[in-house]
């Protein structure tokens, strides 16, 4: 399939809130504040440049790679609501679930990078894109979506200034609770298709 590098503005714009509205990073200032308060700090440029990277190998290679593992777009779905879940029950339970023992900075790959930014929703969501949007425009729709992810990461300490400890208390656990629905959401819909 030939490389469509033709530039159109409405492309790009249509393309970076639809994958806006699904990465919703905006959501996900509690969960960073959260992980970088429990001492698994986010790293801004790191989780951005990943999230690039894997979004443009994943509209390229995504479905033949899933083919190989012989995994469907449901299975890997569930899978992402599986880390959905556990991060919403550490949130919500004061359990901790992701040991603070790896390298420094992992935690800017799981969950930060997947399930949250690059997650299932967003890989998926990358694909369709591929069958209307020309290659050159989703990846520039892409790109600005992640200088996007790159200054809210970064600048999420304002947030943090702005909501005190008691406003990140109350938020930690308010989205936690819609981080589980939203995890089982995830879960329901996935297992009915692959039931059905």
């Amino acid at each position: 399939m030939p490389l469509d590098l033709t530039l159109d503005f409405r492309q790009i714009f249509t393309a970076f809130m639809v994958l806006f509205a699904v990465i919703d990073i905006t959501g996900s200032i509690p969960i960073i504040i959260d992980l970088n308060t429990t001492g698994k700090k986010v790293h801004a440029a790191k989780a951005a440049l990943i999230s690039l990277g894997l979004m443009i190998l994943f509209m390229f290679l995504g479905e033949g790679l899933l083919k190989i593992f012989n995994v469907d777009i449901a299975s890997f779905a569930i899978a992402g609501a599986i880390i959905l879940f556990a991060l919403a029950v550490e949130m919500t339970f004061n359990i901790e679930i992701f040991k603070n023992d790896g390298p420094k900075g992992h935690s800017t790959i799981v969950p930060m990078v997947f399930p949250l930014i690059a997650g299932a929703g967003t890989l998926t969501t990358t694909l369709s894109l591929r069958s209307e949007v020309s290659t050159l425009n989703l990846i520039i729709a892409m790109t600005l979506n992640m200088i996007l992810v790159y200054f809210v990461i970064k600048k999420v300490h304002l947030a943090e200034k702005f909501l005190g400890q008691a406003g990140i208390y109350i938020l930690r656990k308010f989205f936690g609770v819609i981080l589980l629905a939203m995890s089982i959401k995830l879960f329901l819909t996935n297992i009915s298709i692959l039931i059905n």
